[in-house]
């Protein structure tokens, strides 16, 4: 399960110079089993139509899946990276924001596989997505 030490303000924290602090994603939950993050859609997150550019959903999904791995390992012995990561765009946006929650579908030792749905201001299914992170030692 997910460290229950971790915080909201501690993952936004970690925002600071990256690319989720350009785009303007910032955590918003954590349970058990989940983290969330919202997105906004605007001049940061559109394609040239004024649409939110998929790129900036496999951003937002990645995201979560990386840190939600990562919040599941003794840190200081291993470290999680992606080695695969699918999207399924059915909906378009034009403004506001989206909301995204990676929940897992596999907890192994040596892989992490988790689903990420990120939905609109209506709760409609934007995008779905799907990670494997690998769970590697720390040498």
């Amino acid at each position: 399960m997910i460290n229950p030490n971790i915080t909201v303000e501690q993952l936004n924290a970690l925002n600071k110079n990256t690319m989720m602090e350009h785009l303007g994603i910032e955590f918003t939950a954590i349970g058990e089993a989940f983290i969330s993050a919202k997105m906004p859609v605007d001049h940061r997150t559109h394609q040239p139509f004024g649409l939110l550019h998929g790129g900036a959903s496999v951003t937002l999904a990645e995201t979560l899946g990386s840190v939600a791995s990562s919040c599941m390992v003794d840190g200081t012995k291993r470290f999680c990276v992606g080695l695969e990561i699918n999207a399924n765009h059915l909906r378009a946006v034009k403004e506001g924001y989206v909301y995204g929650t990676a929940r897992p579908v596999h907890l192994g030792k040596s892989t992490h596989v988790w689903e990420i749905k990120i939905e609109n201001s209506k709760d409609q299914l934007i995008c779905i997505s799907r990670i494997t992170m690998a769970i590697l030692d720390k040498k």
